[in-house]
């Protein structure tokens, strides 16, 4: 019954749009026929609308899988570079934010570690928002970065590296059976910056499952249990993203697939020196507007990562070579 709402969903939209384009279509021909440019301008920009409307749509279609449509958990971890991959995570993180803005979708912070100078080490963060998991997919892996680092005073271009895992809220009807006796449940107080009570009372929750060895942390929330609640979710989310691994026989399980979080495993580099590109090393999509993409455009990049997904092609071209 879920899968027939969602289809009927899309074919609704699709009607919808149909006939859309044949009013706007109309108006078109209709202004051009009586040459009244005030007109004709607003019935392109109709026409532009509603071809961004197609776009959103076909991207959607894309999205098959049956966590596509669920909020996303999004973790990013500092890698290779120090202080300057702390400050990568920082504007990895920004840019994950105005993207999940101009969506219309809700953020919410479950976990975040400071780095030592600057930056953040490690951040886990909700993306609340219809099919924000299915978008977010191609955000899996490690990203390079290539720039002049302004924590060096002699100027040096330096590069740096951040991981990114993401992984499906899972629906409440979906049962993830996890054993409590399977669990090691440790309580601290929250670090960082906080609310009257947040640094005073041991609120912070890390679970540990035993038979995997995943670990999850929440500290943001007030109280423990809260942030306990957070902690099981997250790990079903993570239990359950490692059985569809296993399920799907993937020669290397979820961790192991992104490799070290440093030179030959990135799946998209930043570059900006000596020259300004952002180039996926997955789908070959490239652009020189850095300054774009680090403010949440990247639609581009999703929608070619889906394209290349669907297509089975190996890489475009190899980390040697960007």
């Amino acid at each position: 019954m879920k899968e027939t709402d969602v289809l009927r969903e899309q074919t609704t939209q699709w009607d919808r749009l149909d006939r859309e384009w044949q009013d706007r279509h109309a108006h078109f021909e209709l202004a051009r026929e009586v040459e009244d440019m005030g007109e004709l301008q607003e019935a392109i920009k109709g026409l532009q609308s509603l071809e961004k409307s197609v776009g959103d749509l076909t991207t959607k279609a894309k999205l098959a899988g049956p966590m596509d449509r669920n909020n996303a958990i999004v973790s990013l971890h500092a890698g290779a570079g120090g202080t300057e991959a702390c400050d990568w995570v920082d504007m990895l993180f920004r840019m994950y934010q105005r993207w999940s803005e101009s969506k219309g979708f809700r953020v919410e912070i479950t976990d975040v570690l400071p780095g030592e100078e600057a930056g953040i080490k490690r951040i886990t963060f909700l993306v609340n928002g219809p099919y924000a998991y299915g978008l977010l997919q191609s955000e899996a892996g490690v990203h390079r970065l290539v720039r002049i680092s302004p924590f060096d005073s002699n100027a040096r271009r330096h590069t740096s590296f951040a991981a990114s895992d993401v992984l499906p809220e899972i629906d409440d009807n979906i049962d993830v059976q996890v054993n409590e006796a399977d669990l090691r449940i440790d309580t601290y107080r929250a670090g960082g910056h906080g609310g009257q009570y947040v640094n005073k009372t041991e609120s912070a929750v890390r679970i540990t499952h035993a038979p995997s060895g995943v670990v999850v942390q929440s500290q943001n929330e007030r109280s423990q249990f809260k942030n306990k609640a957070m902690c099981l979710k997250m790990l079903k989310a993570k239990l359950y993203d490692l059985e569809l691994e296993k399920q799907r026989a993937v020669v290397e399980k979820h961790y192991d697939s992104k490799g070290d979080i440093a030179w030959g495993n990135q799946i998209r580099s930043y570059v900006f020196m000596p020259y300004q590109m952002v180039k996926d090393l997955r789908s070959g999509h490239e652009t020189s507007q850095i300054n774009s993409v680090m403010d949440g455009d990247l639609d581009p990049f999703i929608n070619a990562y889906l394209g290349w997904k669907l297509s089975g092609e190996k890489p475009r071209r190899s980390v040697e070579n960007v």
